[in-house]
Parts: C-alpha cells; sequence; structure tokens
C-alpha cells in the first residue's frame, strides 16, 4: 500500500456532518429586530435561578480537535512510556485508533463536534451527533462518583453548581479509548473535570482538566468557547454503516529516510493559510508552526516522518515543502482526502 492510499483510508473517519435542516427557525430563543438569532441577549435561567445551559453547542474552531498538545514543548509533559507509545502510534499512522474503528472516542470525544444540552434539576444530558447515539449523563443530584466503576468508554459523571459554573468530575474511563485523536494514551485512573459558564445566549465558557499520574507528568488544562448553534438541527451518523476501509489500514510509516538537522532546520518557522481545503484548515489549524526538537522535525507537536527531503507525513496530515529558485522555503501544503490547504510561511 502507498502513502497516498493509507492517508485515504485512514481520512474515511467518521465526523460532524454539520447537518442542516432547510428553512428551519429555533422556537423560543431570543431574535433581534430583524428576526436574526440574538446571540448576546441574557443568560436564561432555571425556575431555581441557575444558568440553562441547554441547547445546541458547537466549539469554537478547535485547535484541540486532532492534538490536545499544541506546542511541541508541552511534550514532556507525559511520561517516558506513554510518549513512546504515542510515537508508535505515530509510525503506524494511527491504525488502531479507537474511532477509525468505529467505536467510541472517549475522552477525546468531549471536546469534538455538535452536541445538544438537556438540562433537568437533577441531570444534564448532553447527546453528540457524532457516534450513533452517544450520550452522556451528568447527574446533579448530590451522588458522588462510583469507588470502583466497571470501566467505561465515556466514564460517569457527577456535577455541581459553584455560583453561575457547572463543575463536572468524570472518572471510570476504559483504557482503550485515546485522550485524543492523534494518539496520546491515557490509563484507567484518568480523572477529567470540565467547567461550564454560559456567559450570555450564544456563547458558553468551557474549561476541560485532564489528570492522570500514570501518563501525565502534571494535570493537562485547555480553554474553549462554545457557541450556540441556532436554526439547525443534529443528524444521525453511523460509522460502521457499509464500512469497508479498515482492513486496509495494514501499512507503517516508511522511517528509513534520514535528514540532517541542517535540512530539518530550514523548514522551522510560522505558516498561516492561504488557500485550498478549509476542511483540511479546519482540522489542522490555520496557522501551523515547525520546529526541529532533538533531530526531529515537528508540526505543532506532531512529530512528522521523511519520506524524501521535502515530503513528510504525520498521523494528521502529509505534509510537503515548497521552495523558491534560490532554495528558500516559501509554502507548506497538508494533504488529506478532503483535499490539500497550503501555507504561507512567515519571515
Amino acid at each position: 500500500m502507498d502513502r497516498t492510499t493509507i492517508v485515504a483510508a485512514l481520512w474515511l473517519l467518521p465526523g460532524s456532518l454539520c447537518a442542516q435542516w432547510l428553512n428551519i427557525r429555533t422556537p423560543g430563543i431570543p431574535r433581534s429586530a430583524d428576526g436574526e438569532p440574538d446571540l448576546t441577549a441574557a443568560t436564561p435561567r432555571t425556575s431555581d435561578g441557575k444558568p440553562d445551559l441547554s441547547g445546541l453547542w458547537r466549539p469554537e474552531a478547535n485547535p484541540y480537535r486532532f492534538d490536545l498538545i499544541q506546542d511541541v514543548r508541552d511534550e514532556g509533559i507525559f511520561r517516558p512510556a506513554a510518549e513512546s507509545l504515542f510515537m508508535k502510534r505515530v509510525a503506524d499512522f494511527r491504525r488502531d485508533d479507537p474511532v477509525t474503528h468505529c467505536l467510541p472516542g472517549g475522552p477525546s470525544e468531549i471536546l469534538a463536534g455538535l452536541y445538544r444540552i438537556i438540562e433537568s434539576p437533577t441531570m444534564v444530558a448532553l447527546l453528540y451527533e457524532g457516534g450513533s447515539g452517544r450520550y452522556r449523563q451528568i447527574f446533579t443530584d448530590g451522588r458522588k462518583l462510583p469507588n470502583d466503576p466497571n470501566p467505561t468508554w465515556l466514564g460517569y459523571s457527577v456535577g455541581r453548581w459553584e455560583s453561575d459554573t457547572l463543575v463536572v468530575e468524570t472518572a471510570g474511563f476504559n483504557d482503550r479509548s485515546w485522550l485524543d485523536r492523534a494518539g496520546h494514551p491515557h490509563s484507567e485512573n484518568l480523572r477529567v473535570t470540565e467547567r461550564f459558564r454560559r456567559v450570555n445566549f450564544g456563547h458558553m465558557q468551557f474549561q476541560i482538566t485532564f489528570d492522570d499520574p500514570q501518563t501525565l507528568t502534571k494535570p493537562l488544562s485547555i480553554s474553549l468557547e462554545l457557541n450556540y448553534a441556532p436554526e439547525t438541527e443534529m443528524l444521525e451518523t453511523v460509522c460502521n454503516e457499509d464500512e469497508r476501509d479498515t482492513v486496509r489500514l495494514v501499512a507503517r510509516a516508511n522511517t528509513g529516510v534520514e535528514l540532517s538537522s541542517a535540512v530539518l532546520a530550514k523548514y522551522a518557522g510560522k505558516y498561516e493559510f492561504r488557500q485550498g481545503s478549509s476542511v483540511v484548515a479546519g482540522f489542522m489549524g490555520m496557522t501551523q508552526i515547525l520546529s526541529v526538537v532533538n533531530g526531529q522535525l515537528y508540526l505543532n507537536a506532531l512529530p512528522l516522518i521523511p519520506q524524501s527531503e521535502t515530503r513528510f507525513d504525520s498521523t494528521g496530515a502529509a505534509a510537503e515543502f515548497f521552495m523558491d529558485a534560490n532554495g528558500r522555503v516559501t509554502r507548506l501544503v497538508l494533504s488529506q482526502t478532503e483535499g490539500d490547504a497550503s501555507y504561507d510561511r512567515k519571515p
């Protein structure tokens, strides 16, 4: 199997459909004088005065959708055994990624795609568009997390209110899932803390912290904004309906090409999206930072495996560098099955 076939197979993966019902108007939401949804209106509240988190939400353009580590300097947060397993998954083109095999994403699913929040006095439910009926139950009735739970893909969640912030604690994950789609691992000791604060009708601040002493040297926290998604609904997503691709995920990256640090150093720098596939750019990010650490070239925090002097593979996208007549690197192209995204190198 050649590199193109491998990358194509890997990216026939389940994802948000960005579903739209035709001509639907979400009932019961605040609107401006021109009839458009007023996303800056006041935060709705329940009868007991707590913020009502209910609604359809989508994470902002999410740099953490694929890789939780955005800066290669932060890779040291993983313990050596966890980092070694991650590098093995990189060389294997993530062929054992549970999501690729139509299994739940585990903790990585918390950050992905469109989902609906339904709030009641004793429970908050999250329904995910991606993943064929995947849901979470966050119990707010005062119960504690189970002491010795049977491990599950999405864990067990309890919530409490701290002023206007819903704080959610989740534990009991199995270790078959990955911490993110890039391939970083976690153990069954993983605990996740989420904080939801609806600042107005259309915007919610979201913070998530991963704490796993078995794989992490310290807790890992990130923050996102969730945006209300009006005038649309979720559609069914069934990953393994007519799925034919996992049998092709059998190759490893070609690791036989070695490049000197001087060659790799030519590619270090900042690259900004210029043109091409908005899907690829949305997934990989509008800005790419290339750096060399200990003789390894990184795309943000993803290690790149050289296939030639200018072509590299990774678990996120194939990368190719282009030069001008003077041999100066001017452009980076990232390729997935959805197309190519071109990035200009900045001074």
